[in-house]
């Protein structure tokens, strides 16, 4: 076995060597250490870390439909209450930003604790043309954010439905 073996991106194949029962050590050490880099990013996918305490900088989930009468955002914000969000609104971006603050303090005979866990996020939405910004409305339930942009007279009436004939 020459080193080039053990090395995946020189082999001809270009295939890393899958193991079985140990057959090749450095390969399993490759596996083991790929699974690791992994499973680190994964953390940064979700929108909050595993305690669910505190933003991990990543933008909070959301959806963006369109609907007969307009747009609608959805933004989760557990945790959070009205007050933390604020909502901004440009002539094509529609702007969410907030921030959760918790602090805990405990005492009790023989200890104190005091905690402290706070995260920010921003979440931008790009806004397709014919949005009326000037009638959008805000509404904040149980954690859920829901901005409902409704779309303008203009483009309602520029609308035009063409049918679809077989070919």
């Amino acid at each position: 076995m020459q080193i080039k073996d053990l090395i995946p991106w020189a082999r001809s194949d270009k295939s890393p060597e899958r193991t079985s029962g140990g057959e090749n050590p450095i390969a399993a050490l490759q596996e083991d250490m790929n699974r690791a880099f992994e499973s680190f990013w994964h953390r940064f996918e979700r929108p909050f870390n595993g305690a669910g305490l505190a933003w991990d900088g990543s933008s909070p989930r959301s959806d963006v439909v369109e609907t007969d009468d307009g747009v609608e955002v959805t933004v989760e914000l557990p945790g959070l209450e009205q007050k933390d969000v604020e909502v901004t609104l440009t002539a094509d971006m529609l702007m969410v930003k907030g921030e959760k603050k918790i602090e805990r303090q405990d005492k009790k005979k023989g200890y104190y604790l005091s905690e402290r866990s706070y995260g920010a996020f921003h979440r931008s939405v790009a806004l397709p043309p014919g949005v009326d910004t000037e009638k959008a409305e805000a509404t904040f339930k149980n954690g859920v954010l829901t901005v409902k942009l409704p779309q303008s007279a203009e483009a309602k009436a520029k609308t035009k439905r063409v049918e679809v004939k077989a070919a």
